[in-house]
């Protein structure tokens, strides 16, 4: 039993150190998918900020609902620096709603096999 809580220890901390590193590390500038979506516009700055000219996929996007959101673009309130904290809080979030749904199903198949059904 203690091998166990000292694995699940060990992978807590490893899971916690690559998420704050990597997560640091992630560029909240254009990637592939966002290059494709511009091929035929130009990004123009205004006085009311970015607005795109020409014809390109990416005149039809919508903000996201949740791009506001205090974990959107790989920061803590769009803050620079964050990225990392970012990551270990996502982790962290990931690992409740995961542990949580694991736990509730290993509860419902004990419950099950007590009464006697399979």
């Amino acid at each position: 039993m203690r091998s166990r809580w000292q694995f699940w220890a060990v992978f807590a901390v490893v899971t916690l150190l690559i998420a704050g590193v990597v997560s640091y590390f992630a560029s909240s500038s254009p990637d592939g998918l966002d290059s494709t979506t511009l091929r035929g516009c130009e990004v123009v700055e205004t006085a009311d900020g970015e607005q795109l000219t020409g014809e390109c996929i990416a005149q039809h996007a919508e903000e996201h609902s949740l791009a506001s959101s205090p974990l959107a673009d790989y920061a803590i309130g769009g803050r620079d620096g964050t990225g990392g904290i970012a990551g270990i809080i996502g982790v962290l979030a990931t690992v409740v709603v995961a542990g949580s749904v694991f736990w509730l199903i290993a509860r419902s198949r004990k419950v099950t096999d007590r009464n006697g059904s399979s």
